[in-house]
Protein backbone atom coordinates (compact mmCIF):
# COMPACT_ATOMS: atom_id res chain seq x y z
CA UNK A 1 0.00 0.00 0.00
CA UNK A 2 1.33 3.43 -0.96
CA UNK A 3 1.17 6.26 1.53
CA UNK A 4 2.38 9.03 -0.78
CA UNK A 5 5.15 11.33 0.42
CA UNK A 6 4.55 10.64 4.12
CA UNK A 7 5.70 7.95 6.51
CA UNK A 8 3.22 5.96 8.57
CA UNK A 9 2.44 6.87 12.17
CA UNK A 10 4.40 3.93 13.59
CA UNK A 11 7.58 5.59 12.29
CA UNK A 12 6.97 8.69 14.40
CA UNK A 13 8.88 8.84 17.66
CA UNK A 14 7.07 10.24 20.68
CA UNK A 15 10.21 10.87 22.75
CA UNK A 16 11.32 14.44 23.37
CA UNK A 17 8.16 16.02 21.94
CA UNK A 18 7.15 18.03 24.99
CA UNK A 19 7.99 21.34 23.26
CA UNK A 20 6.56 20.37 19.89
CA UNK A 21 3.19 21.24 18.36
CA UNK A 22 1.04 18.54 16.78
CA UNK A 23 -1.86 19.15 14.39
CA UNK A 24 -4.11 16.13 13.89
CA UNK A 25 -7.21 15.26 11.93
CA UNK A 26 -10.04 13.56 13.88
CA UNK A 27 -11.95 10.85 11.97
CA UNK A 28 -9.56 8.12 10.86
CA UNK A 29 -6.63 9.76 12.64
CA UNK A 30 -7.22 10.39 16.34
CA UNK A 31 -10.20 8.07 16.02
CA UNK A 32 -9.98 4.64 14.41
CA UNK A 33 -13.24 5.03 12.49
CA UNK A 34 -13.27 7.13 9.35
CA UNK A 35 -17.04 7.67 9.25
CA UNK A 36 -18.63 10.51 11.20
CA UNK A 37 -22.17 9.21 10.56
CA UNK A 38 -22.50 7.49 13.99
CA UNK A 39 -21.80 10.75 15.82
CA UNK A 40 -24.25 12.71 13.69
CA UNK A 41 -26.77 9.92 14.36
CA UNK A 42 -26.24 10.25 18.11
CA UNK A 43 -26.88 13.98 17.94
CA UNK A 44 -29.92 13.47 15.71
CA UNK A 45 -31.51 10.90 18.03
CA UNK A 46 -30.76 12.72 21.27
CA UNK A 47 -32.13 16.03 19.99
CA UNK A 48 -34.87 15.05 17.57
CA UNK A 49 -35.72 11.48 18.48
CA UNK A 50 -36.62 8.75 16.03
CA UNK A 51 -37.97 11.12 13.35
CA UNK A 52 -34.74 13.12 13.12
CA UNK A 53 -32.74 9.89 13.06
CA UNK A 54 -34.95 8.63 10.23
CA UNK A 55 -34.41 11.87 8.30
CA UNK A 56 -30.65 11.50 8.69
CA UNK A 57 -30.74 7.86 7.65
CA UNK A 58 -32.74 8.72 4.51
CA UNK A 59 -30.21 11.44 3.67
CA UNK A 60 -27.21 9.16 4.26
CA UNK A 61 -27.18 7.53 0.77
CA UNK A 62 -27.11 10.97 -0.87
CA UNK A 63 -24.35 12.04 1.51
CA UNK A 64 -22.36 8.91 0.65
CA UNK A 65 -22.70 9.41 -3.10
CA UNK A 66 -21.62 13.04 -2.86
CA UNK A 67 -18.78 12.22 -0.46
CA UNK A 68 -17.18 9.48 -2.58
CA UNK A 69 -18.03 10.62 -6.11
CA UNK A 70 -18.35 14.42 -5.98
CA UNK A 71 -16.55 15.92 -2.97
CA UNK A 72 -16.08 15.24 0.72
CA UNK A 73 -17.36 18.72 1.46
CA UNK A 74 -20.72 18.15 -0.25
CA UNK A 75 -21.31 14.87 1.57
CA UNK A 76 -20.55 16.38 4.97
CA UNK A 77 -22.87 19.33 4.25
CA UNK A 78 -25.75 16.90 3.75
CA UNK A 79 -25.05 15.22 7.10
CA UNK A 80 -24.84 18.60 8.84
CA UNK A 81 -28.11 19.81 7.32
CA UNK A 82 -30.02 16.60 8.10
CA UNK A 83 -28.77 16.56 11.68
CA UNK A 84 -28.65 20.17 12.79
CA UNK A 85 -31.17 22.20 10.77
CA UNK A 86 -33.54 23.99 13.12
CA UNK A 87 -31.87 22.67 16.28
CA UNK A 88 -31.13 24.96 19.21
CA UNK A 89 -27.44 25.65 19.62
CA UNK A 90 -27.73 25.00 23.35
CA UNK A 91 -29.06 21.50 22.69
CA UNK A 92 -26.14 20.71 20.38
CA UNK A 93 -23.68 21.89 23.02
CA UNK A 94 -25.47 19.80 25.67
CA UNK A 95 -25.22 16.60 23.61
CA UNK A 96 -21.61 17.36 22.73
CA UNK A 97 -20.76 17.69 26.41
CA UNK A 98 -22.85 14.87 27.89
CA UNK A 99 -23.26 12.20 25.19
CA UNK A 100 -20.54 12.22 22.54
CA UNK A 101 -17.40 11.94 24.77
CA UNK A 102 -18.30 8.41 25.84
CA UNK A 103 -18.45 7.20 22.23
CA UNK A 104 -15.45 9.19 21.03
CA UNK A 105 -13.33 7.78 23.87
CA UNK A 106 -14.22 4.21 22.88
CA UNK A 107 -12.65 4.77 19.44
CA UNK A 108 -9.36 6.47 20.33
CA UNK A 109 -6.52 5.32 18.06
CA UNK A 110 -3.57 4.04 20.15
CA UNK A 111 -0.74 5.10 17.78
CA UNK A 112 -2.16 8.55 17.11
CA UNK A 113 -2.81 9.07 20.81
CA UNK A 114 0.77 8.03 21.61
CA UNK A 115 2.12 10.84 19.43
CA UNK A 116 -0.61 13.38 20.17
CA UNK A 117 -0.29 13.02 23.95
CA UNK A 118 3.50 13.33 23.85
CA UNK A 119 3.43 16.83 22.38
CA UNK A 120 3.37 19.96 24.48
CA UNK A 121 0.87 21.82 22.29
CA UNK A 122 -2.03 19.98 20.70
CA UNK A 123 -4.29 21.14 17.89
CA UNK A 124 -7.10 19.26 16.14
CA UNK A 125 -8.08 20.25 12.61
CA UNK A 126 -11.31 18.56 11.49
CA UNK A 127 -14.11 18.73 8.95
CA UNK A 128 -16.61 17.97 11.72
CA UNK A 129 -18.61 20.85 13.20
CA UNK A 130 -16.45 22.37 15.92
CA UNK A 131 -19.47 22.59 18.23
CA UNK A 132 -19.80 18.78 18.21
CA UNK A 133 -16.19 17.85 18.97
CA UNK A 134 -14.65 20.67 20.98
CA UNK A 135 -15.94 19.61 24.42
CA UNK A 136 -14.47 16.12 24.12
CA UNK A 137 -11.16 17.17 22.60
CA UNK A 138 -10.40 19.89 25.12
CA UNK A 139 -11.73 18.27 28.28
CA UNK A 140 -10.71 14.66 27.71
CA UNK A 141 -7.75 14.78 25.30
CA UNK A 142 -6.19 18.02 26.48
CA UNK A 143 -6.36 19.75 23.08
CA UNK A 144 -5.24 23.38 23.27
CA UNK A 145 -7.01 24.34 20.07
CA UNK A 146 -9.85 22.90 17.98
CA UNK A 147 -10.32 24.13 14.43
CA UNK A 148 -13.46 22.76 12.81
CA UNK A 149 -16.30 23.57 10.46
CA UNK A 150 -18.42 26.42 11.79
CA UNK A 151 -22.19 26.08 11.50
CA UNK A 152 -24.46 29.00 10.59
CA UNK A 153 -27.02 30.06 13.21
CA UNK A 154 -30.07 32.31 13.38
CA UNK A 155 -31.68 33.44 16.64
CA UNK A 156 -29.99 30.70 18.62
CA UNK A 157 -30.77 27.89 16.21
CA UNK A 158 -28.62 26.13 13.63
CA UNK A 159 -29.74 26.72 10.05
CA UNK A 160 -28.21 23.50 8.77
CA UNK A 161 -25.73 25.40 6.61
CA UNK A 162 -22.05 26.12 7.25
CA UNK A 163 -20.27 29.45 7.55
CA UNK A 164 -17.48 30.58 5.28
CA UNK A 165 -15.03 29.25 4.26
CA UNK A 166 -17.18 26.10 4.30
CA UNK A 167 -16.34 22.57 5.37
CA UNK A 168 -12.70 22.21 6.38
CA UNK A 169 -11.51 19.74 3.75
CA UNK A 170 -8.40 19.84 1.54
CA UNK A 171 -7.33 23.40 0.77
CA UNK A 172 -9.72 24.79 3.39
CA UNK A 173 -7.86 22.86 6.07
CA UNK A 174 -4.54 24.27 4.94
CA UNK A 175 -5.98 27.80 4.85
CA UNK A 176 -7.40 27.41 8.37
CA UNK A 177 -4.01 26.22 9.62
CA UNK A 178 -2.24 29.20 8.04
CA UNK A 179 -4.77 31.59 9.55
CA UNK A 180 -4.08 30.29 13.04
CA UNK A 181 -0.33 29.66 12.90
CA UNK A 182 0.68 32.27 10.32
CA UNK A 183 4.23 31.71 9.12
CA UNK A 184 4.98 29.33 12.01
CA UNK A 185 5.23 25.69 11.03
CA UNK A 186 3.94 23.07 13.50
CA UNK A 187 6.36 20.22 14.07
CA UNK A 188 3.95 17.31 13.41
CA UNK A 189 0.94 16.86 11.15
CA UNK A 190 -1.21 13.72 11.39
CA UNK A 191 -3.77 12.69 8.76
CA UNK A 192 -5.25 9.62 7.15
CA UNK A 193 -6.24 10.51 3.56
CA UNK A 194 -5.17 12.50 0.51
CA UNK A 195 -7.31 15.51 1.39
CA UNK A 196 -5.16 15.87 4.53
CA UNK A 197 -1.97 16.24 2.50
CA UNK A 198 -2.55 19.99 2.05
CA UNK A 199 -2.28 20.83 5.74
CA UNK A 200 0.32 18.11 6.44
CA UNK A 201 2.64 19.73 3.90
CA UNK A 202 2.63 22.87 6.07
CA UNK A 203 4.08 20.91 9.00
CA UNK A 204 7.75 20.04 9.48
CA UNK A 205 6.89 16.33 9.70
CA UNK A 206 3.84 14.54 8.33
CA UNK A 207 2.62 11.06 9.21
CA UNK A 208 -0.26 9.04 7.80
CA UNK A 209 -2.48 6.80 9.91
CA UNK A 210 -3.28 3.62 7.92
CA UNK A 211 -6.88 2.46 8.02
CA UNK A 212 -7.00 -0.71 10.13
CA UNK A 213 -10.58 -1.34 11.34
CA UNK A 214 -9.51 -4.30 13.48
CA UNK A 215 -7.00 -2.22 15.47
CA UNK A 216 -7.84 -2.21 19.17
CA UNK A 217 -8.82 1.16 20.63
CA UNK A 218 -7.10 2.61 23.68
CA UNK A 219 -8.21 0.53 26.67
CA UNK A 220 -10.58 2.04 29.23
CA UNK A 221 -7.94 2.05 31.96
CA UNK A 222 -5.46 3.77 29.63
CA UNK A 223 -7.71 6.70 28.77
CA UNK A 224 -6.27 10.10 29.68
CA UNK A 225 -9.37 10.88 31.76
CA UNK A 226 -11.97 8.34 32.90
CA UNK A 227 -15.54 9.05 31.88
CA UNK A 228 -17.61 8.57 35.02
CA UNK A 229 -20.74 10.40 33.89
CA UNK A 230 -22.40 10.34 30.51
CA UNK A 231 -25.92 10.72 29.17
CA UNK A 232 -27.97 9.72 26.15
CA UNK A 233 -30.35 6.88 25.43
CA UNK A 234 -28.34 4.75 23.00
CA UNK A 235 -26.02 2.06 24.34
CA UNK A 236 -24.13 1.37 21.11
CA UNK A 237 -22.64 3.66 18.49
CA UNK A 238 -25.30 3.78 15.73
CA UNK A 239 -23.88 2.66 12.41
CA UNK A 240 -26.33 3.02 9.48
CA UNK A 241 -27.45 -0.60 9.92
CA UNK A 242 -27.92 -0.24 13.66
CA UNK A 243 -29.76 3.06 13.17
CA UNK A 244 -32.18 1.26 10.84
CA UNK A 245 -32.67 -1.53 13.39
CA UNK A 246 -33.38 1.04 16.13
CA UNK A 247 -35.99 2.77 13.98
CA UNK A 248 -37.69 -0.52 13.10
CA UNK A 249 -37.53 -1.83 16.68
CA UNK A 250 -38.85 1.21 18.56
CA UNK A 251 -42.60 0.74 17.82
CA UNK A 252 -42.35 -2.96 18.67
CA UNK A 253 -40.14 -2.24 21.66
CA UNK A 254 -42.54 0.36 23.05
CA UNK A 255 -45.48 -2.06 22.94
CA UNK A 256 -43.31 -4.73 24.59
CA UNK A 257 -42.24 -2.23 27.27
CA UNK A 258 -45.88 -1.38 28.00
CA UNK A 259 -46.65 -5.09 28.41
CA UNK A 260 -43.67 -5.64 30.71
CA UNK A 261 -44.53 -2.58 32.82
CA UNK A 262 -48.15 -3.69 33.07
CA UNK A 263 -47.05 -7.15 34.24
CA UNK A 264 -44.86 -5.62 36.94
CA UNK A 265 -47.54 -3.16 38.07
CA UNK A 266 -50.63 -5.37 38.04
CA UNK A 267 -49.48 -8.85 39.05
CA UNK A 268 -48.83 -9.84 42.66
CA UNK A 269 -45.12 -9.43 43.37
CA UNK A 270 -44.60 -13.17 43.90
CA UNK A 271 -45.56 -13.74 40.25
CA UNK A 272 -43.58 -10.88 38.72
CA UNK A 273 -40.31 -12.83 38.52
CA UNK A 274 -41.93 -15.49 36.36
CA UNK A 275 -43.83 -12.95 34.26
CA UNK A 276 -40.64 -11.03 33.55
CA UNK A 277 -38.87 -14.23 32.58
CA UNK A 278 -41.67 -15.13 30.16
CA UNK A 279 -41.45 -11.64 28.62
CA UNK A 280 -37.69 -11.78 28.09
CA UNK A 281 -36.54 -9.85 31.19
CA UNK A 282 -33.87 -11.78 33.06
CA UNK A 283 -33.64 -11.41 36.84
CA UNK A 284 -30.58 -13.10 38.35
CA UNK A 285 -30.63 -13.49 42.13
CA UNK A 286 -27.49 -14.26 44.12
CA UNK A 287 -26.95 -14.60 47.84
CA UNK A 288 -29.52 -15.33 50.55
CA UNK A 289 -32.04 -12.57 51.28
CA UNK A 290 -33.29 -12.10 54.84
CA UNK A 291 -36.87 -13.13 55.74
CA UNK A 292 -39.61 -10.52 55.93
CA UNK A 293 -39.86 -8.57 59.18
CA UNK A 294 -42.72 -9.72 61.42
CA UNK A 295 -44.70 -6.91 62.97
CA UNK A 296 -45.88 -9.18 65.79
CA UNK A 297 -42.31 -9.31 67.09
CA UNK A 298 -42.15 -5.50 67.24
CA UNK A 299 -38.81 -5.52 65.45
CA UNK A 300 -37.54 -2.86 63.10
CA UNK A 301 -37.57 -3.74 59.44
CA UNK A 302 -34.44 -4.43 57.45
CA UNK A 303 -32.87 -1.54 55.59
CA UNK A 304 -31.63 -2.69 52.17
CA UNK A 305 -28.77 -0.51 50.91
CA UNK A 306 -28.48 -0.74 47.13
CA UNK A 307 -26.10 0.50 44.50
CA UNK A 308 -28.09 2.70 42.12
CA UNK A 309 -28.23 1.80 38.42
CA UNK A 310 -31.76 2.87 37.39
CA UNK A 311 -34.91 3.98 39.21
CA UNK A 312 -36.10 0.38 38.79
CA UNK A 313 -33.61 -0.89 41.39
CA UNK A 314 -36.20 -1.14 44.22
CA UNK A 315 -38.67 -2.88 41.91
CA UNK A 316 -36.18 -5.54 40.89
CA UNK A 317 -35.17 -5.93 44.53
CA UNK A 318 -38.82 -6.58 45.34
CA UNK A 319 -39.01 -8.97 42.38
CA UNK A 320 -36.01 -10.91 43.71
CA UNK A 321 -37.58 -11.08 47.19
CA UNK A 322 -41.05 -11.95 45.90
CA UNK A 323 -42.66 -9.27 48.05
CA UNK A 324 -43.06 -5.48 47.70
CA UNK A 325 -40.51 -3.39 49.57
CA UNK A 326 -41.13 0.31 50.15
CA UNK A 327 -38.53 2.69 48.76
CA UNK A 328 -37.46 6.24 49.50
CA UNK A 329 -36.53 8.37 46.52
CA UNK A 330 -35.01 11.78 45.97
CA UNK A 331 -37.06 12.73 42.95
CA UNK A 332 -38.87 10.73 40.32
CA UNK A 333 -41.49 11.71 37.77
CA UNK A 334 -45.18 11.58 38.63
CA UNK A 335 -45.65 9.00 35.88
CA UNK A 336 -43.03 6.71 37.44
CA UNK A 337 -44.71 7.04 40.83
CA UNK A 338 -48.09 6.22 39.28
CA UNK A 339 -46.76 3.12 37.53
CA UNK A 340 -44.69 1.87 40.46
CA UNK A 341 -45.90 -1.46 41.94
CA UNK A 342 -44.27 -0.60 45.27
CA UNK A 343 -44.73 2.23 47.74
CA UNK A 344 -42.41 5.17 47.07
CA UNK A 345 -41.82 8.03 49.48
CA UNK A 346 -40.04 11.22 48.49
CA UNK A 347 -37.23 12.56 50.63
CA UNK A 348 -37.34 16.27 51.41
CA UNK A 349 -33.54 16.82 51.65
CA UNK A 350 -34.18 18.12 55.17
CA UNK A 351 -32.02 15.79 57.24
CA UNK A 352 -34.18 15.77 60.38
CA UNK A 353 -37.45 15.28 58.50
CA UNK A 354 -35.98 12.56 56.29
CA UNK A 355 -34.55 10.71 59.29
CA UNK A 356 -37.93 10.75 61.05
CA UNK A 357 -39.64 9.55 57.88
CA UNK A 358 -37.23 6.63 57.36
CA UNK A 359 -37.53 5.55 61.00
CA UNK A 360 -41.31 5.53 60.70
CA UNK A 361 -41.15 3.47 57.51
CA UNK A 362 -38.80 0.95 59.16
CA UNK A 363 -41.30 0.51 61.98
CA UNK A 364 -43.83 -0.54 59.33
CA UNK A 365 -41.54 -3.05 57.62
CA UNK A 366 -38.53 -3.45 55.34
CA UNK A 367 -37.25 -0.51 53.33
CA UNK A 368 -34.82 0.06 50.44
CA UNK A 369 -32.52 3.08 50.08
CA UNK A 370 -30.04 4.01 47.36
CA UNK A 371 -27.58 6.21 49.28
CA UNK A 372 -25.75 7.39 46.16
CA UNK A 373 -28.71 9.66 45.51
CA UNK A 374 -28.46 9.28 41.75
CA UNK A 375 -27.62 6.67 39.15
CA UNK A 376 -24.24 5.97 37.58
CA UNK A 377 -23.83 3.92 34.38
CA UNK A 378 -20.13 3.24 34.55
CA UNK A 379 -18.40 0.78 36.95
CA UNK A 380 -18.13 3.38 39.71
CA UNK A 381 -19.99 3.97 42.95
CA UNK A 382 -20.74 7.54 43.97
CA UNK A 383 -20.34 8.70 47.55
CA UNK A 384 -22.83 7.12 49.95
CA UNK A 385 -24.90 9.43 52.12
CA UNK A 386 -24.30 8.51 55.75
CA UNK A 387 -27.84 9.19 56.97
CA UNK A 388 -28.99 5.57 56.70
CA UNK A 389 -26.30 4.35 59.09
CA UNK A 390 -27.63 6.57 61.89
CA UNK A 391 -31.13 5.13 61.78
CA UNK A 392 -30.77 1.36 62.22
CA UNK A 393 -28.28 -1.44 62.71
CA UNK A 394 -30.39 -3.84 60.58
CA UNK A 395 -28.50 -3.13 57.34
CA UNK A 396 -28.30 -5.49 54.36
CA UNK A 397 -26.09 -4.33 51.45
CA UNK A 398 -27.35 -5.27 47.98
CA UNK A 399 -25.19 -5.09 44.86
CA UNK A 400 -27.31 -4.17 41.83
CA UNK A 401 -26.08 -4.54 38.26
CA UNK A 402 -27.93 -4.49 34.94
CA UNK A 403 -27.36 -5.13 31.27
CA UNK A 404 -28.92 -3.25 28.36
CA UNK A 405 -28.12 -3.79 24.70
CA UNK A 406 -29.95 -0.96 22.94
CA UNK A 407 -31.26 1.77 25.27
CA UNK A 408 -30.14 3.23 28.59
CA UNK A 409 -32.84 3.35 31.25
CA UNK A 410 -31.54 6.58 32.80
CA UNK A 411 -31.23 10.20 31.75
CA UNK A 412 -29.97 13.45 33.25
CA UNK A 413 -31.11 15.80 30.51
CA UNK A 414 -34.40 14.26 29.40
CA UNK A 415 -37.74 13.39 30.95
CA UNK A 416 -37.37 10.82 33.72
CA UNK A 417 -40.86 9.53 33.10
CA UNK A 418 -39.60 7.63 30.04
CA UNK A 419 -36.80 5.86 31.92
CA UNK A 420 -38.76 2.65 32.69
CA UNK A 421 -40.02 2.49 29.12
CA UNK A 422 -36.55 2.80 27.63
CA UNK A 423 -35.18 0.12 29.96
CA UNK A 424 -37.97 -2.31 29.09
CA UNK A 425 -37.66 -1.48 25.38
CA UNK A 426 -34.38 -3.38 25.29
CA UNK A 427 -34.87 -6.73 23.53
CA UNK A 428 -33.61 -8.75 26.52
CA UNK A 429 -32.68 -6.58 29.52
CA UNK A 430 -31.22 -8.18 32.63
CA UNK A 431 -30.89 -7.31 36.30
CA UNK A 432 -28.51 -9.02 38.71
CA UNK A 433 -29.41 -8.69 42.40
CA UNK A 434 -26.75 -9.88 44.86
CA UNK A 435 -27.72 -9.99 48.54
CA UNK A 436 -24.72 -9.62 50.84
CA UNK A 437 -24.58 -10.59 54.49
CA UNK A 438 -26.24 -8.29 56.99
CA UNK A 439 -23.71 -6.00 58.63
CA UNK A 440 -22.60 -7.43 61.98
CA UNK A 441 -23.47 -5.25 65.01
CA UNK A 442 -19.79 -4.42 65.57
CA UNK A 443 -19.68 -2.62 62.21
CA UNK A 444 -22.72 -0.43 62.86
CA UNK A 445 -23.25 2.81 64.75
CA UNK A 446 -24.66 0.87 67.69
CA UNK A 447 -21.10 -0.38 68.35
CA UNK A 448 -19.65 3.13 68.28
CA UNK A 449 -18.78 3.39 64.61
CA UNK A 450 -19.42 6.78 63.03
CA UNK A 451 -22.10 6.97 60.35
CA UNK A 452 -19.46 7.92 57.77
CA UNK A 453 -17.38 4.86 58.63
CA UNK A 454 -20.42 2.62 58.17
CA UNK A 455 -21.38 4.30 54.90
CA UNK A 456 -17.84 4.08 53.52
CA UNK A 457 -17.52 0.44 54.53
CA UNK A 458 -20.83 -0.42 52.87
CA UNK A 459 -19.76 1.39 49.71
CA UNK A 460 -16.46 -0.51 49.59
CA UNK A 461 -18.23 -3.82 50.22
CA UNK A 462 -20.67 -3.35 47.34
CA UNK A 463 -17.92 -2.03 45.05
CA UNK A 464 -15.74 -5.09 45.73
CA UNK A 465 -18.66 -7.39 44.95
CA UNK A 466 -19.29 -5.68 41.60
CA UNK A 467 -15.60 -5.01 40.81
CA UNK A 468 -16.44 -1.29 40.71
CA UNK A 469 -14.39 1.66 41.91
CA UNK A 470 -15.43 3.89 44.80
CA UNK A 471 -15.52 7.64 44.17
CA UNK A 472 -16.33 10.76 46.17
CA UNK A 473 -18.56 12.18 43.42
CA UNK A 474 -22.07 13.21 44.40
CA UNK A 475 -25.41 13.84 42.76
CA UNK A 476 -24.53 17.49 42.27
CA UNK A 477 -21.30 16.56 40.49
CA UNK A 478 -23.22 14.41 38.02
CA UNK A 479 -25.90 16.94 37.16
CA UNK A 480 -23.43 19.78 36.97
CA UNK A 481 -21.39 17.76 34.46
CA UNK A 482 -24.32 16.56 32.36
CA UNK A 483 -27.16 19.03 32.71
CA UNK A 484 -25.66 22.23 34.06
CA UNK A 485 -27.73 22.19 37.28
CA UNK A 486 -27.85 20.31 40.60
CA UNK A 487 -30.57 17.87 39.58
CA UNK A 488 -33.18 19.02 42.09
CA UNK A 489 -36.86 19.04 41.28
CA UNK A 490 -39.52 21.22 42.79
CA UNK A 491 -42.39 19.50 44.57
CA UNK A 492 -44.76 20.65 41.84
CA UNK A 493 -42.63 20.97 38.72
CA UNK A 494 -43.38 23.84 36.37
CA UNK A 495 -41.04 22.55 33.68
CA UNK A 496 -39.03 25.74 33.67
CA UNK A 497 -36.11 26.03 31.34
CA UNK A 498 -33.00 24.47 32.82
CA UNK A 499 -34.83 22.14 35.22
CA UNK A 500 -34.50 18.38 35.00
CA UNK A 501 -36.17 15.54 36.76
CA UNK A 502 -33.26 13.72 38.27
CA UNK A 503 -32.74 10.39 39.95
Amino acid sequence: MSFGPFKTIDKCTSIGRDRHTVVADLDGTLLRGRSSFPYFALVAFEIGGILRLLFLLLAAPLAGILYYFVSESAGIKVLIFATLSGVRVGDIESVARAVLPKFYSMDLHPESWRVFSACGKRCVLTANPRIMVEAFLKEYLGADMVIGTEIATYKGRATGFVRRPGVLVGANKAAALRKVFGEASPEIGLGDRKTDFAFMNLCQEGYLVPHKPDREAVARDKLPKPIVFHDGRLVQKPTPLLALLIILWMPVGFLLACLRIAAGALLPMRFVYHAFRALGVRVIVRGVPPPAAEKSLARSGVLFICSHRTLLDPIFLSTALGRPIAAVTYSVSRLSEFLSPIKTVRLTRDRARDAAMIKKLLEEGDLVVCPEGTTCREPFLLRFSALFAELTDQIVPVAMANRMSMFHGTTARGWKGMDPFYFFMNPSPAYEVTFLNKLPPKLTCSAGKSSHEVANYTQRLIAATLSYQCTSFTRKDKYKALAGNDGTVAEKPKFEKGKVMGC
